[in-house]
């Protein structure tokens, strides 16, 4: 996430929000943040929500994700706002939300996305 330049923006339980700022370094040949920035922020903001809800001797790993680009990605910055929808001792199911967010805090839904988390044992790596 630094090599993006993108930072947390809220911890809490079951929820975690990303803010990444539109720089040309995260562009695209448009001018909109690139759908991997985007993609990396959702999957990143659901995996530290699962997280939030584990023991200190648990890690998350990605299964499966989907996303659905549904607008350019446009503003000042991106927000990705991941949130467990389903917790459990294996598996847990989040939704991802990206909004790109313009001067004066105007908002708007760029992409939407479900995925799956597996926990592994960091004492087991």
């Amino acid at each position: 996430m630094s090599h993006l330049g993108a930072h947390l923006a809220h911890i809490g339980p079951g929820q975690v929000r990303i803010v990444l700022p539109a720089r040309p370094e995260v562009g695209q040949q448009h001018g909109y943040v690139h759908a991997g920035a985007t993609s990396a922020i959702a999957d990143s903001a659901g995996g530290y929500a699962a997280l939030t809800l584990l023991d200190e001797d648990s890690e998350v790993l990605t299964v499966e994700y989907k996303i659905n680009l549904l607008a350019p990605a446009v503003g000042d910055h991106l927000e990705a706002i991941g949130t467990v929808l389903k917790p459990g001792r294996a598996l847990t199911v989040c939704g991802l939300e990206v909004f790109g967010v313009r001067p004066g805090g105007e908002r708007k839904l760029v992409a939407t996305g479900q995925q799956t988390l597996i926990r592994v044992d960091r004492r087991g790596r």
